[in-house]
């Protein structure tokens, strides 16, 4: 009887316990490192990926639409044609820590070319000194779907919240083929906040402001 830790020697069975003792702790070594080494592996790509990344709205999927009552008859629709964005954000943990959105103010389009160039001068957004309007990030509220930030027009700042929906995330399936999210945000303003009182107190063009965006943002 082989006693644990003692190899046999003598003759041809002692030389087959000790070959196969020694394969079994050579193959036993080999697939422990294999193992070590794809879980390492596996771990930091996980890491890797789980981390906050940056990601870059896609100006060719950006839509920035607004409406507003026009003497109660209707609400005029209009489009910011121009934007852009970055935000840092983890999709495990839900974390943005940062986001910065700019809209061109110049490229408003109502489809109507006189009211475009009052609605872009100086009874509303005086787009030629004011040529930005930038949303800031200060909080992201995952479970009630809010994101809190500042909105600075016509150099002044006030809070507002945007609801928020994130519609996906995936591999885009062709193209740039790079992890996408897709995002869904509204938000309401008062545009007398900021100065922009034109035709508030007559009821000519309403106060309240609806604001919505459609985009995809990118990974970096």
């Amino acid at each position: 009887m082989v006693q644990p830790g003692v190899f046999l020697f003598a003759g041809q069975s002692g030389r087959s316990v000790y070959q196969g003792a020694v394969m079994s702790i050579t193959l036993s070594h080999r697939s422990l490192m294999f193992c070590l080494s794809g879980c390492a592996q596996a771990w930091f790509a996980a890491g890797a990926y789980a981390e906050a990344a940056d990601w870059q709205i896609d100006p060719d999927h950006f839509s920035i639409v607004f409406e507003a009552d026009h003497i109660g008859y209707q609400q005029q629709l209009g489009f910011f044609l121009e934007g852009s964005g970055r935000f840092r954000f983890d999709p495990e943990t839900d974390v943005l820590s940062s986001g910065r959105v700019e809209i061109m103010s110049d490229s408003l389009f109502s489809n109507h070319d006189a009211r475009d160039n009052h609605l872009k001068g100086r009874d509303f957004l005086n787009a030629r000194r004011h040529a930005l309007i930038v949303f800031e990030v200060s909080e992201y509220f995952v479970a009630e779907g809010v994101l809190r930030g500042s909105l600075t027009m016509l150099d002044e700042t006030h809070p507002i919240d945007l609801e928020v929906v994130v519609n996906k995330q995936a591999v885009y399936p062709f193209g740039h083929r790079k992890d996408t999210l897709g995002i869904s945000a509204s938000a309401a303003i008062l545009r007398s906040q900021w100065g922009m009182d034109y035709g508030v107190a007559n009821n000519m063009v309403g106060d309240e402001v609806k604001m919505r965006f459609e985009f995809e943002a990118i990974r970096q």
